[in-house]
C-alpha cells in the first residue's frame, strides 16, 4: 500500500485553500446554550450548512465546477444562514 503524498495548505492553489476555508467556516459552529431550544437550532443550523458544503463538493468533484465560484457560493449561503441560537459558554463557576 503506497502512502499519498504530504501536501500542505502553502503549496495548495489559492483557490483550493478559499474553499478549504469556506467549508471550514460553514462547519464551524459554536455549541448550543444549555436549552432545548438552542440544541434543536444548533441541529437545524448544521444541517443545512452540511448539506450545503456536501451540495458544493459534489459540484466540484463530480461535475467538475471551478473551485473559486464554488467557495463563494458557499461563503454566501454561510452568511445567509448565521447562528440564531445562544452559544454555550463556560463561566468557570462564576455567579
Amino acid at each position: 500500500m503506497s502512502e499519498l503524498p504530504v501536501v500542505r495548505v502553502g503549496s495548495l492553489p489559492g483557490a483550493a485553500v478559499v474553499l478549504l476555508r469556506a467549508l471550514h467556516d460553514a462547519l464551524d459552529l459554536p455549541l448550543p446554550g444549555l436549552t432545548d431550544a438552542d440544541e434543536r437550532a444548533y441541529h437545524v443550523l448544521l444541517h443545512e450548512r452540511a448539506s450545503q458544503a456536501r451540495v458544493i463538493l459534489e459540484c466540484v468533484l463530480v461535475n467538475g465546477h471551478d473551485l473559486g465560484p464554488a467557495a463563494e457560493r458557499l461563503t454566501a449561503w454561510t452568511a445567509e444562514q448565521p447562528v440564531t441560537y445562544t452559544p454555550w459558554t463556560d463561566n468557570r463557576g462564576a455567579a
